[in-house]
């Protein structure tokens, strides 16, 4: 019993502590980060995506059915494509990172992530909010 609470309180400590940005101080550091205007994509339309794809929240997890994969952090970030998560068949990790850097309250590797995304044929549309949402 007491190695079960040992483990149990190990889990709790290294779980991933959520970050939810609010709408200003993202945009602040996206722009630090020089996203505003990346491949021709505005800082406005990065804040829309963060918005609807994540709420802002960097530990957003959300699991896709139909390709069976899961979408990771801020910007929701595919293990179908650009991330692996040892769980995703054929998963193919573009970005070549494991999909929990994507979860991190430092939102670094969310970004470099994001900016292979949008250099890829299909850009900014990459995102169904972009053109659902953000007039992409």
């Amino acid at each position: 019993m007491k190695a079960l609470l040992t483990l149990g309180l190990l889990l709790l400590s290294a779980t991933v502590q959520a970050k939810v940005y609010e709408r200003c101080e993202l945009a602040s550091h996206l722009r630090a980060r020089k996203l505003h205007g990346y491949f021709g994509v505005s800082l406005p339309s990065w804040v829309c995506i963060a918005y609807y794809e994540s709420n802002y929240n960097t530990s957003a997890i959300n699991y896709n059915p139909v390709t069976k994969s899961r979408n990771y952090g801020i910007f929701q970030i595919s293990s179908r494509y650009w991330c692996n998560d040892g769980r995703t068949p054929r998963g193919l990790n573009i970005c070549r990172m494991p999909c929990r850097a994507l979860l991190q309250d430092d939102i670094t590797q969310s970004i470099k992530c994001s900016k292979r995304v949008v250099r890829d044929p299909q850009g900014i549309r990459a995102w169904v909010a972009c053109h659902v949402h953000c007039n992409y």
